[in-house]
């Protein structure tokens, strides 16, 4: 059991930090040419090693932290993936695959878990809870979304293309929280562990509607 944990975690850590990596230089350089999308399907794929270990970890050991972290990445990637399919085809709602509505509907189930556990805790006075809630709250706005997008009722356009855009921001935003909360103690800087959670949402959720309107 040692032995397969540390392999995954292994995998973890390696898709991580080159995911880290791919994501920055796709933010940083120019949209839409090929080496664009080269980098950004080595993004999507460690994103999706590091999702999946992620699980996989939260199973062997339970960690919450983890789960959380491996559900939302893997919704935001898998969504992300397939708008950008959607988006190159030209495709509207009669090109529906089950993916699409399995990927949604694990998200809706886990995003009002999330709200759930988000909730209690807070009632218990736990400040954690608000982690949860955030990540939850912003699941379930994606998953409406969704099923705008799924039945034609989309209020843009270029809906693909912008669901594509959102969906991988905020998986790049994941992977920034959940490398913050793992090098949490080495920083010393006397913030509480929760901040570490929401900075990044804070820091990215402008840049995704500024862009989105772009």
């Amino acid at each position: 059991m040692t032995q397969i944990f540390n392999l995954f975690l292994l995998l973890h850590i390696l898709g991580g930090s080159l995911g880290l990596l791919f994501g920055m230089l796709v933010i940083i350089r120019r949209k839409g040419d090929k080496t664009h999308a080269l980098l950004g399907k080595g993004y999507a794929i460690m994103m999706l090693v590091t999702g999946g270990s992620a699980l996989v970890l939260a199973g062997l050991h339970l960690n919450y932290f983890l789960g959380l972290i491996g559900i939302f990445s893997l919704y935001m990637v898998g969504s992300g993936i397939r708008y950008s399919i959607h988006h190159q085809k030209r495709s509207t709602r009669i090109n529906l695959s089950i993916i699409d509505w399995m990927i949604t509907l694990i998200m809706l189930v886990a995003g009002i878990v999330f709200v759930w556990i988000g909730a209690i805790s807070l009632i218990h006075r736990n400040w954690f809870g608000l982690v949860f809630l955030t990540f939850g709250s912003i699941g379930l706005l994606f998953v409406h979304q969704d099923f705008q997008n799924f039945n034609d009722k989309a209020r843009i356009e270029n809906y693909w293309l912008t669901g594509h855009l959102q969906r991988m921001m905020g998986s790049y935003s994941a992977a920034t929280t959940a490398f913050l909360v793992v090098n949490a103690n080495d920083l010393h800087l006397g913030i509480p562990n929760f901040i570490y959670w929401l900075l990044p949402t804070f820091i990215f959720t402008p840049l995704i509607i500024k862009w989105s309107k772009q």
